[in-house]
């Protein structure tokens, strides 16, 4: 299985590019955002996730190893395949994540290819998966909240999951914003 190819890009097309490792060129589809970042002749390093099919192997391109591991994740779930999870990464990788961890199916089937039930199962099954240390600080946004992985990570530790963490502290008041100050909180409310 090939995981990782460095080398100088022969070709560029809007799905991905060739590279060029040692006189062998690989065709590796990359997401738009990372794509954006690449030029013809340039050198770079990709890590790949290798689709094996009946009748065809595909390669899949990534800067880093957290994004390989988002996409395995992504193609984990039922309904979701490795294309769909491309199209997935098209959009900032830590509103996605955002999107599962308040359950926002409406923000997840924007995305071509996943439907209301693919968006549910989605965040079902990836919501405890999502790691928060991905996402460094995280907004309030229209009455949902998102908390910095300092307050996640504590309440993690007490045996809480991030779901139930995220669920409680939907309805925080705007004027508590210390990590202490939240954890308070939620333990009163949880």
């Amino acid at each position: 299985m090939i995981a990782y190819l460095k080398g100088k890009i022969l070709k560029k097309t809007s799905k991905g590019i060739i590279i060029d490792t040692g006189n062998v060129g690989y065709f590796v589809t990359i997401f738009r955002n990372l794509l954006a970042d690449m030029e013809e002749k340039m050198e770079t390093e990709i890590f790949v996730y290798t689709n094996v099919k009946e009748d065809a192997i595909d390669l899949y391109g990534f800067k880093t190893e957290e994004e390989l591991d988002f996409f395995t994740q992504l193609i984990s779930v039922s309904g979701i395949g490795p294309r769909t999870a491309v199209e997935a990464l098209n959009i900032q990788i830590d509103k996605l994540k955002s999107a599962i961890l308040n359950e926002d199916s409406a923000f997840i089937t924007k995305i071509p290819g996943i439907g209301g039930k693919t968006a549910k199962r989605l965040i079902l099954e990836l919501k405890d998966k999502v790691e928060i240390s991905d996402i460094s600080n995280l907004t309030r946004t229209h009455g949902k909240i998102e908390v910095n992985k300092e307050v996640i990570d504590a309440l993690a530790k007490l045996g809480y999951q991030k779901s139930e963490i995220l669920e409680a502290l939907k309805d925080l008041p705007k004027e508590i914003a210390l990590p202490e100050e939240i954890i308070k909180y939620f333990l009163k409310h949880a």
